[in-house]
């Protein structure tokens, strides 16, 4: 099927486009997360990395949108907005419910054809490894508090009333989805697995971070930070130099950065 990149503005958000890079990284928000968290990535990676951030219906400027509360539809929704990006290498990175979004992702495209170079889980326990945290049903104070805990949410969004009027039914929304998630057993990916993973995170433990190794037959690595959930907010340069030296390293010769481009 041929889709129109110009039909996909809606989900994909290039803030610094590199037309000429030999590769793509598409960038999966967590819950609650929108395009836009992904900035420094682009900023970062470009030009040797084409940036494509994904930005979920229900938040920014897609808050009129319907929300969608289910990763499987979800991932239904992005394989054909996402296909068209797929003429050259193209490899995903998922924080948190964004690494089970690109999880699911790949294994559609693999099933089209056209799988990606490999898949970057951060923050996220293994599909397999289930736990029944209930924090889509707590009330909005209970959220808010989870919020607060886990630090990755702008400070000042818990002093704006208006604010978090308009942003927690889409942090809800995506929490239902990745809590009510299962792993359905099937085929593995093709596609190699990259974990990344802050030493002292209270949703995924270093034990079902690693469980993502069952879920690969493309090899498996796993790369750990200081901090905790949100680690990748103050390890930026150095996550984005071990994404960088992984990808390289993935990449065919003849598409080596500096060596050939299109």
């Amino acid at each position: 099927m041929t889709v129109n990149r110009a039909d996909t503005g809606r989900w994909i958000r290039r803030y610094h486009p590199a037309p000429d890079a030999p590769v793509r990284l598409l960038c999966l928000p967590h819950a609650g997360g929108s395009a836009s968290y992904y900035f420094p990535f682009s900023q970062g990676l470009s030009p040797a990395v084409d940036v494509l951030c994904v930005q979920y219906p229900g938040r920014q400027d897609r808050r009129d949108e319907p929300l969608i509360d289910s990763i499987p539809v979800l991932a239904d929704a992005l394989a054909d907005e996402v296909l068209v990006w797929a003429d050259r290498p193209l490899a995903f990175f998922g924080h948190s419910m964004g690494a089970t979004v690109a999880f699911e992702l790949a294994l559609r495209l693999e099933r089209l054809g056209a799988g990606p170079l490999a898949v970057f889980v951060s923050g996220r326990r293994a599909p397999s490894r289930h736990r029944d945290s209930g924090i889509h049903l707590l009330d909005d104070r209970g959220m808010l508090a989870e919020l607060r805990a886990l630090s990755g949410t702008d400070a000042r969004v818990f002093d704006d009333e208006e604010l978090l009027r308009m942003v927690l039914p889409a942090i809800r929304s995506d929490y239902r989805a990745a809590e009510t998630y299962r792993h359905v057993p099937g085929p593995r990916l093709a596609a190699p697995v990259r974990a990344h993973t802050g030493t002292d995170d209270p949703r995924a433990t270093l034990d079902e971070v690693r469980a993502w190794g069952e879920h690969t037959e493309g090899g498996f690595e796993l790369r750990t930070y200081p901090g905790g959930h949100f680690y990748l907010n103050d390890q930026i340069p150095l996550l984005l130099a071990a994404v960088s030296e992984q990808i390289s390293e993935l990449l065919p010769v003849q598409v080596q950065p500096g060596v050939h481009t299109r």
